[in-house]
């Protein structure tokens, strides 16, 4: 199939034909585009498509916000009652169903605009060619003529036509399904091949793994072949435990509300009462179970902490992973940058025997001049340290570094002489070298002597010292090489290198172990280096795992062994990726740091992907928390952020399955004896939306110092003692209120729905102050902003008997004995709740902080 016939191309454009026929269809040159000319070309593609998609969003966002099935179920109802006579309450339930929808609507609007701006900070971009400077643009605004530059790392940004490629070698897994980099070279493009196995093309959704490459874009977006591919791949990431947290959430409360809303609406028509209100009673009652209010005030309170996170330089990708950040229980990392600055200095250059020698700064300088792929901290020191002129030295092959190998080889030549220079892991470079170069000489390696070069190693890396080996071939057999012709190599010397600890390191350490969260080092590096530094910041290294005994354990065996160790040494990227997944197989929640092209697999697998805003582009995509810095103080901050993000979110859900639950519960009781509803619909509607608008400020609030002392998760258990505990104890309060309403009091029906409307909305409101903490109310001080609008609801409905609203809402103005009544009894109920609240809630925060005795370590953390 020709690219003109492939779905997804720009039509017309023939990508096999001759480059310059392709550059003049294109309407470009080897210089790129003029940038007025790319700006057109972008507007004109998809600045409407833009527009249109933008206001659609806005308007679908209110319309998803407002249209909850039970809300359209009291709107119809709410219609069919003003066409029977009852005008106001139709209109009162409307302005109350759109009150609520439209606040709900731009809370999560403007959250969702604070989330995308965080998110652009981070936003992928690609190199290209504008008016013959190279720049840097965010990815979608790339377009069919661009040139782009691509290197070790990078993701390509669209499918292009290789114009130049250097040792390049392209991940196409996502596409072919084919485990192993495929070649690619700036060749001509055969008839009929015009897919990703052809070697002059490259595509949108794979990634270079090394060289280096400039391209023409012949077609970007949705006009690549494989993009819808790409995008569905994008757009479906794997349900997080916070969503399926809600999920579950959300099917104890659909299951409670169905039950409840038959179960009255079958008792009121059997007695003989009005259908339509009977329906219109059920309804609002339904909404008042509901937590509508919730996907808002997860999304406000998960903004607020990832906004507040960024303050701490610490940028979330999604929202939902804030919380299974604070979730994290295991954080996996390697040691360069996290224990170590990861800014290598060249410490030594050593002949074989450990004596100063420049021969190997000298042949490693030009490895690292020469080295396509991904320059890593120690080719930057290398380079800093030029040993020796270079002039004459041209490249002609180079054999890429890879994991297995952990070497990399390049073939030089200068004056007709060619010679392949190895730079790599000690142990591998000398098990490939037959001979090593001391004061002039080449000596054949004898089995003392290989020793002695071992122990030099060995001695370097226990100082703590990265060691590597350089090695030679004079005269190679070919000048295109191989992997397998890297042997019977000159070993020349060693090169030794310092990376220094980052200051706080340890300190960080502990304090993430104070905090629940256990750090283990998987690093490719080998166990000597590995140890000193682990030792030197507090990290258990009684038990080191290395690559090779990885390799033999099957998946059960590698958890009862992960959960152990804390350290392995020697792993490749693929064994990191499965001491990951056995971490998670224990149940750990499970975070890995990483920044490097390799690492991407283990950012995917893990259930928290960090990386930093250096990493390459890949580990960048994979991951789903970028740091600014990469410190652990810094991720430490985040995973205290996301903790607290989601003790707010769990508060509102214990607010809304227990006192809420236990006066919608009194409700339906009240309905079965009293010859009159408990309370108006439109009442009910105007309590909910009251009860929302006190939990606005949710996200505002402080968290329990406990709380945030260890990983938290999803714990439906909890929530459902709450609705079954809490819930029935409200209700009794509320029948006591029945019983002072009708016999204390003898109230008629409107004083009743006012007494009940005003004890139901302060106990729901005020209880807040009880659940919110799970020690004593004094023992963590609320936010003002939840103070004030708690306070300023209950005012509220206080004061709306003696308002003008009253009669239209149906209210009465109240005697001051009832109100005394009230006074005495809210206190009474928030005395009761805590006493419960301390059983119920003792095996979240622990005994000390449940009794009102806990430690504020964390205080620090909580502004």
């Amino acid at each position: 199939m020709t690219s003109q016939d492939r779905p997804g191309h720009q039509p017309g454009v023939k990508v096999g034909q001759p480059l310059d026929a392709l550059l003049q269809e294109l309407g470009s040159s080897e210089q790129g585009l003029p940038a007025d000319e790319a700006a057109r070309r972008l507007a004109q593609h998809s600045s409407q498509q833009r527009a249109w998609r933008k206001r659609a969003s806005q308007v679908l966002g209110f319309i998803r916000t407002a249209a909850n099935p039970l809300v359209i179920i009291l709107l119809v109802a709410g219609t069919a009652s003003a066409f029977v006579g009852d005008l106001s309450d139709s209109l009162i339930i409307a302005a109350i169903v759109v009150l609520s929808a439209s606040m709900n609507f731009w809370q999560t609007f403007r959250s969702d605009r604070a989330a995308r701006r965080l998110r652009d900070q981070i936003a992928p971009t690609a190199c290209v060619r504008r008016s013959g400077v190279w720049v840097d643009v965010p990815r979608p605004q790339v377009v069919a003529g661009d040139v782009i530059r691509l290197s070790a790392g990078d993701l390509v940004p669209a499918d292009a036509r290789l114009l130049f490629a250097n040792a390049l070698h392209v991940q196409q897994a996502a596409l072919t399904g084919e485990s192993l980099p495929a070649e690619k070279a700036a060749t001509a493009i055969k008839l009929g091949s015009s897919g990703p196995d052809s070697p002059g093309l490259v595509f949108l959704g794979t990634s270079v793994v090394s060289g280096t490459a400039t391209a023409i874009v012949f077609a970007a977006g949705s006009d690549t072949a494989f993009g819808d591919i790409v995008e569905r791949l994008g757009a479906r990431p794997e349900e997080t435990e916070f969503e399926r947290g809600a999920r579950r959430f959300g099917m104890l409360i659909l299951q409670t509300v169905i039950f409840l809303v038959l179960f009255i609406l079958v008792v009121n028509l059997s007695l003989g009462r009005n259908a339509l209100q009977s329906l219109l009673f059920s309804v609002a009652l339904a909404v008042g179970l509901t937590p509508e209010f919730l996907p808002m005030i997860t999304t406000v309170t998960l903004t607020q902490g990832a906004i507040r996170m960024a303050r701490e330089k610490v940028i979330v990708k999604h929202l939902a992973s804030i919380q299974n950040l604070g979730s994290i229980d295991v954080l996996c990392s390697d040691k360069t940058g996290t224990l170590t600055a990861g800014t290598m200095s060249l410490d030594a250059s050593l002949d074989p025997f450990g004596r100063p020698h420049p021969a190997a700064v000298e042949w490693g300088y030009l490895n690292a001049k020469f080295e396509s792929g991904i320059k890593s901290p120690l080719d930057a020191a290398i380079l800093e340290r030029p040993a020796s002129p270079d002039e004459g030295y041209s490249k002609v092959d180079e054999i890429p570094f890879d994991f297995e190998r952990r070497r990399v080889s390049v073939v030089v030549e200068r004056h007709d002489h060619v010679v392949l220079i190895t730079k790599g892991a000690p142990e591998g470079v000398l098990a490939i070298s037959s001979g090593y170069e001391a004061d002039g000489d080449v000596c054949a390696f004898d089995a003392s002597s290989r020793e002695r070069c071992l122990e030099v190693f060995r001695e370097m890396s226990a100082r703590g010292f990265r060691v590597l080996a350089v090695a030679i071939q004079r005269h190679p057999l070919s000048r295109r090489s191989t992997a397998r012709d890297e042997c019977g190599l000159t070993l020349v010397g060693f090169l030794t290198f310092a990376d220094h600890l980052l200051d706080g390191a340890g300190e960080s350490i502990e304090h993430l172990r104070r905090d629940g969260v256990e750090v283990k080092i998987l690093t490719g590096d080998n166990e000597l280096v590995t140890r000193h530094l682990c030792e030197k910041v507090g990290i258990d290294t009684s038990r080191i795992v290395l690559g090779s005994e990885v390799e033999l354990m099957d998946q059960p065996a590698l958890a009862r062994v992960a959960g152990k160790a804390n350290v392995f040494a020697r792993v490749s990227p693929a064994q990191k990726h499965r001491i990951v997944s056995a971490l998670r197989m224990r149940g750990s929640v499970v975070g890995f740091l990483g920044d490097g092209i390799n690492d991407a697999p283990s950012l995917h697998g893990a259930d928290v992907g960090i990386s930093v805003a250096g990493a390459v582009e890949v580990a960048r995509e994979a991951s789903d928390i970028i740091l600014l810095e990469r410190r652990l103080d810094v991720l430490h901050s985040g995973i205290i952020a996301g903790r607290r993000a989601f003790g707010n979110v769990f508060k509102y859900l214990l607010m809304g399955t227990s006192s809420n639950f236990g006066n919608m519960f009194s409700m339906a009781g009240a309905a079965l004896f009293l010859p009159f509803l408990p309370m108006q619909p439109t009442q009910i509607l105007l309590n909910n939306l009251l009860y929302d608008i006190s939990q606005l400020t949710i996200p505002t609030d402080n968290v329990d110092p406990s709380y945030l002392s260890r990983p938290q998760r999803w714990d439906i258990a909890t929530v459902r003692r709450f609705m079954l505990w809490v819930g029935p104890v409200s209700s009794v309060f509320d029948f006591l209120t029945f019983a002072a309403l009708l016999s204390l009091f003898h109230f008629a029906e409107p004083a009743f729905q006012t007494g009940w409307f005003l004890e139901s909305l302060s106990t729901q409101v005020l209880v807040l102050f009880v659940i919110r903490t799970a020690g004593r109310p004094w023992s963590n001080r609320p936010s003002r902003p939840l103070v004030g609008m708690a306070l300023a609801v209950v005012v509220a409905g206080v004061a709306l008997p003696y308002s003008p609203l009253a009669a239209p809402l149906g209210f009465v103005p109240l005697p001051p004995g009832y109100l005394a009544f009230v006074a005495v009894i809210v206190p009474t109920y928030l005395v009761l709740v805590e006493l419960l609240k301390g059983r119920l809630l003792r095996h979240i925060a622990g005994p000390e902080i449940a009794t009102g005795r806990g430690d504020r370590h964390h205080v620090a953390f909580q502004h």
